[in-house]
C-alpha cells in the first residue's frame, strides 16, 4: 500500500466507526513519522532532539501493531478462547523498538524513512532505555516466553508490576558496586497504553470478622492497583499479546486538611507510603520494613491480576463452572504463590463458592514452574508477619492445610513424620508458611527448567509430593527467542544464516541443523570468523568509548555474563584470571592464547558476598590492566549495569562461555543457550541446561569439567575438606594467597580475608577448590583449541547448528499442549 486505507468496523451499537489504517511503504512511513514528531511529540524538526525523532518513530512504529492488537482480542472474545495469565515479578523486556521492527519486517523501509528525513537509525535507537522490569534469567526467560506465546498466536497475558525504578543502576566506584535509582520512565514510554479506567483495590493488614459461613476482611489500608498496557507482537503473524503491568496508586491524593494547615510533608505522606509498592524492584530484604514491603509487593500484583482475569471470565460466562476450561493462571516461580488464596477469597468471600468448589477450581487453574533446587532460596513467609498484612489468606491457607494433612492422615496412617515434612507450615523455629509448597498443592501441574533439575526436583525439595502425586511433576527446558537473541543481536550472523540456510530459522530454530553437512565448507567457515570478528570490533569499541579501556580484538574474548552470585562461581573464573595472570609473569612462555575476560551482573543490594566478588573483580582488573609485562596476553574487563541491550552488545562477541555453576545447583539456565546460539563455545559443568547442551552439539565440541552432582553429593558425605586440595596444589596455595595477601589491593591488604576464609576455612560450600584443578586443565584445552582457528570455527558451527532444540517455541509450544491446554487463536486473514 501507497497511503493508509480506510477501514469501517462495525461497533456494538451497529454505528459505522471508519479509520486509517496505516501503510508500511516508504513515502507512507516518512509521513507517520512527521505527523508524531508535530502532533504526539510536539516538535518541529529545527528543534528536535534526536530522543524526540526516536518517539516520533516509535508512535510510528506502535500504530502498525495496534491493529493486530485490536484484531486479536476481538477474536480472543468471539472465540471464547482459553488464554493463558503468565504472573511474574519480572519480566526482562529490553528495547521495545528494534523488537518491534523485527516482528513487524519493517527494519529497511523505516531506515530508509528517516534516513529521508535527516536522521540516523542506527544513533537513535541506542537512546531508549532498557525496560527496568527485571534483573536476571527469570524475567528474561518470562520475556522470551511472551514473544512465543504471540508467535505462535496462543492466546496469553502477562502481568507483572510497572516498577518506577527497576531494581537499581549498577554504578562501579573505586571498584565497588554502588547502587542508584534507575530512572527508566524519565522520559516518555511510547510504548505503553495507560488504563485508568482498570483499576483494583488492594487491602492490606485490617482484620477478619466471621458473620455465619460468611467472612469479611475490614478495617484495611487500600492502595489501588491501575494497569498499563504493553502491546507483545508475534513475528511474522498478525497475532499479539497484552503485557499488563500493575502502579500503585493511592486512594486519597493528598490530604487537603493537612496541606493548607502548612505540614506539606504530612499532607503527601499516605499517598507516598501508599505508592511505595511499585518504585522498585526487590527491595533491600535485609530489614524487616523491606522484607514486609516485598510481601506488599508480591501481593498487589496477584491481587491485581486475579481480579482482572476473573472480570474478563465473567464477561462471557455467567458463573464458574468452565473457568478451568477457559482459564490457565501460570505462576512464574514462588513470587505469585499468592494468587492461590487470593483466587480462593475472592471464589469463597465475594462470589460465595462452597469451599470445595473453590479448591477444585483454583487446582484445575494453577500451574507452577519451580526455578531452584537450594531450599534458601524457596521463598517462606513468617505466619505473624503475613498474619498482619494478610489476615484472611492467612487463615485459608491454614484451611487448605488441614484439609490437606487430614486427607493425608487416612491416606498414610497418621505418618506424623511424613505430616511435618509436607506441611504448609514449618514450625521449626519461627512459624513460617512455606510458598513453594503451597504452589505444589494447589497446582495441577509442576515443571522443572531443563531434564537434570526436573529429576533433582522430584529427588530432593519435593520428594515427597513427588512421592504422593508423581504425575504432576515433569519438565520443561527452558528456551530464548531466536528474534531478540540471533535477528536483533547479531545482524552479522544472521546474515551468514540467511545466505547458507533461508530465513525460515527466525520461526523454526531446528532450521539450523541444516547446517551441519556444510560446517566444512572453507568458504562458511571463513564467513563465520568475518562475523565473529565484526561482533568483537564492535563490543571492543564499545569498551573503548565507555570504559577507557582498549582490548585486542585477536584475543580470545571469554565471558561470563549472569547476575553475581556465589554458585555461579564468578570467583572460579576468578581464580583462574588470577592463576593466568601469575603464570604470565612468572613463567611467560606457559601461556600462549590471549585472552580478554569480561565479566558483568549485579549483585543484590544487601548480598555482602557477591558485592565483595563484584569489588575483587575490579581490583583485579585494575592490576592486571596497567601491568606493562603482561600488556594484550590478558585484559579484564567489568562491563557496569548489566542489561538486555548491553547482552545484545556482548554475546554476539563472545569466543568463550563460562557455564561453571556448582552441578546441582542451576536449574537451566539460559544465558549458555544465547551464548552457544551465537557462535561461542561453552566451558561448564554438567549442570542445569549444559546437560543437554552437551547432548546437542556433541561432546567433541564442549568443554565439560568438574565434580558431576552425584560426584558433589559423594563429596559432602564424605567431609569435604577444602584445606587439604590447597596444600596438596601449590599453584592454588600461590593464587589464593595472592588475594588473600593483597596483592591486587596493597592500600588494603585485608579486604579480602574473608573470601579466602569462605573457600579455605569455612567449608567452600559451593566446592570451586574441588572443581579447580579440572578447570584449569580444561582452559588449557581451551587455548590450544583457539589457537586453531578453523577447527575452533568448525566447533562453533556444531554448537550453532545444534542449537534447534533451545528455541522458547519449542518450550511454549509444549506448555500450551501439555499443561495449559490451550490452542491458538484463529485470526481473519
Amino acid at each position: 500500500m501507497s497511503q493508509d486505507t480506510t477501514l469501517t468496523l462495525e461497533n456494538t451499537d451497529s454505528a459505522i466507526f471508519e479509520y486509517d489504517a496505516p501503510a508500511r511503504d516508504v513515502a507512507s512511513l516518512k509521513r507517520a513519522i512527521a505527523n508524531k514528531l508535530m502532533f504526539s511529540v510536539g516538535k518541529e524538526p529545527d528543534v528536535a532532539r534526536p530522543v524526540d525523532w526516536l518517539h516520533a518513530a516509535a508512535y510510528a512504529v506502535r500504530d502498525q501493531l495496534v491493529e493486530r492488537w485490536m484484531r486479536t482480542t476481538r477474536a480472543k472474545a468471539a472465540q471464547d478462547v482459553k488464554n493463558v495469565y503468565y504472573l511474574s515479578m519480572e519480566f526482562l523486556i529490553g528495547r521495545t523498538f528494534s523488537n518491534a521492527l523485527i516482528a513487524l519486517d519493517l527494519q529497511a523501509p523505516l531506515n530508509q524513512a528517516l534516513a529521508e528525513l535527516g536522521v540516523d537509525m542506527d544513533s537513535i535507537v541506542d537512546l531508549e532505555p532498557d525496560a527496568a522490569l527485571g534483573n536476571g534469567g527469570l524475567g528474561r526467560l518470562a520475556a522470551c516466553f511472551l514473544d512465543s506465546m504471540a508467535t505462535l498466536g496462543l492466546p496469553g497475558y502477562g502481568y507483572g508490576i510497572r516498577y518506577d525504578y527497576g531494581m537499581f543502576r549498577q554504578t562501579i566506584v573505586d571498584g565497588r558496586q554502588i547502587e542508584v535509582p534507575d530512572y527508566w520512565l524519565s522520559s516518555i514510554n511510547p510504548w505503553e497504553f495507560p488504563r485508568p479506567e482498570v483499576s483494583y483495590r488492594v487491602q492490606f493488614g485490617g482484620r477478619v470478622v466471621i458473620h455465619g459461613d460468611c467472612h469479611e476482611w475490614v478495617d484495611t489500608q487500600d492502595v489501588s492497583a491501575m494497569a498499563y498496557d504493553t502491546i507483545v507482537p508475534g513475528y511474522a503473524t498478525q497475532a499479539t499479546n497484552t503485557l499488563r503491568l500493575w502502579s500503585a496508586k493511592a486512594t486519597e491524593e493528598i490530604d487537603l486538611s493537612a496541606f493548607n494547615q502548612g505540614n506539606y510533608f504530612a499532607a503527601v505522606e499516605r499517598k507516598n507510603h501508599s505508592e511505595n509498592v511499585s518504585r522498585v524492584l526487590y527491595p533491600d530484604d535485609s530489614t524487616q520494613s523491606g522484607r514486609e514491603l516485598r510481601l506488599h509487593q508480591e501481593y498487589f500484583f496477584v491481587c491485581a491480576s486475579v481480579q482482572d482475569l476473573l472480570r474478563r471470565y465473567l464477561r462471557q460466562h455467567g458463573n464458574f463452572d468452565h473457568l478451568a476450561q477457559k482459564v490457565s493462571i501460570h505462576l512464574n516461580d514462588t513470587h505469585p504463590v499468592l494468587a492461590i488464596p487470593e483466587l480462593m477469597r475472592l471464589l469463597l468471600d465475594v462470589h460465595r463458592l462452597p469451599w470445595a468448589d473453590a479448591w477444585r477450581i483454583c487446582q484445575g487453574v494453577f500451574s507452577y514452574t519451580n526455578h531452584t533446587l537450594m531450599h534458601e532460596a524457596l521463598e517462606t513467609w513468617p505466619v505473624e508477619m503475613l498474619g498482619r498484612v494478610l489476615p484472611r489468606h492467612l487463615q485459608i491457607i491454614f484451611e487448605i492445610n488441614t484439609h490437606f494433612l487430614s486427607h493425608l492422615a487416612e491416606q498414610h496412617d497418621h505418618d506424623m513424620d511424613l505430616m511435618r515434612r509436607v506441611s504448609l507450615i514449618d514450625e521449626a523455629g519461627e512459624r513460617r508458611v512455606r510458598m513453594a509448597y503451597l504452589a505444589v498443592l494447589a497446582s495441577h501441574s509442576v515443571n522443572g527448567v531443563s531434564a537434570l533439575h526436573s529429576e533433582l526436583m522430584r529427588q530432593s525439595i519435593f520428594a515427597d509430593f513427588a512421592a504422593l502425586w508423581p504425575a504432576r511433576f515433569n519438565n520443561k527446558t527452558n528456551g530464548i527467542t531466536p528474534r531478540r537473541w540471533l535477528a536483533q543481536a547479531n545482524p552479522a550472523l544472521s546474515g551468514v544464516l540467511d545466505e547458507a540456510i533461508g530465513r525460515n530459522w527466525r520461526r523454526d530454530l531446528s532450521a539450523l541443523g541444516m547446517l551441519k553437512p556444510q560446517v566444512s565448507d572453507p568458504g562458511l567457515i571463513e564467513k563465520f570468523q568475518q562475523a565473529k570478528r565484526a561482533n568483537k570490533q564492535r563490543f571492543a569499541s564499545w569498551v573503548e568509548k565507555n570504559m577507557g579501556l582498549s582490548v585486542p580484538v585477536n584475543a580470545m574474548f571469554d565471558v561470563q555474563v549472569k547476575r553475581i552470585h556465589e554458585y555461579k562461581r564468578q570467583l572460579l573464573n576468578l581464580l583462574h584470571v588470577v592463576t593466568r595472570y601469575l603464570r604470565i609473569i612468572e613463567h611467560p612462555d606457559t601461556v600462549q592464547a590471549p585472552r580478554v575476560v569480561i565479566f558483568a551482573g549485579k549483585a543484590a543490594s544487601a548480598y555482602h558476598m557477591a558485592k565483595l566478588i563484584v569489588r575483587l573483580i575490579n581490583d583485579v582488573a585494575r592490576v592486571i590492566n596497567a601491568d606493562t609485562r603482561v600488556g594484550d596476553m590478558l585484559k579484564v574487563v567489568f562491563v557496569p549495569n548489566y542489561s538486555v541491550s548491553l547482552a545484545e552488545l556482548i554475546i554476539p562477541a563472545a569466543d568463550l562461555s563460562e557455564q561453571i555453576s556448582t552441578a546441582g545447583t542451576e536449574a537451566s539456565g539460559t544465558g549458555n543457550m544465547k551464548l552457544a546460539l551465537n557462535g561461542a563455545l561453552t566451558i561448564g559443568t554438567l549442570d542445569g541446561a549444559n546437560v543437554e547442551i552437551l547432548d546437542n552439539v556433541g561432546v567433541d565440541n564442549i568443554f565439560i569439567f568438574g565434580n558431576s552432582t552425584p560426584e558433589v553429593a559423594a563429596l559432602r558425605s564424605a567431609g569435604y575438606e577444602p584445606r587439604s586440595l590447597v596444600v596438596a596444589n601449590p599453584e592454588l596455595m600461590r593464587t589464593l594467597e595472592a588475594i588473600r595477601d593483597g596483592l591486587f589491593n596493597p592500600e588494603e591488604p585485608q579486604r579480602y580475608q574473608s573470601i579466602y576464609d569462605t573457600l579455605v576455612n569455612w567449608g567452600d560450600h559451593y566446592m570451586l577448590l574441588a572443581d579447580y584443578s579440572s578447570y584449569v586443565a580444561t582452559q588449557e584445552q581451551v587455548d590450544a583449541l583457539y589457537r586453531n582457528p578453523a577447527l575452533w570455527t568448525l566447533k562453533v558451527m556444531h554448537n550453532v547448528a545444534g542449537m534447534g532444540p533451545f528455541s522458547s517455541d519449542r518450550t511454549i509450544a509444549e506448555y500450551a499442549a501439555q499443561i495449559w491446554r490451550t490452542q491458538p487463536v484463529v485470526l481473519p486473514r
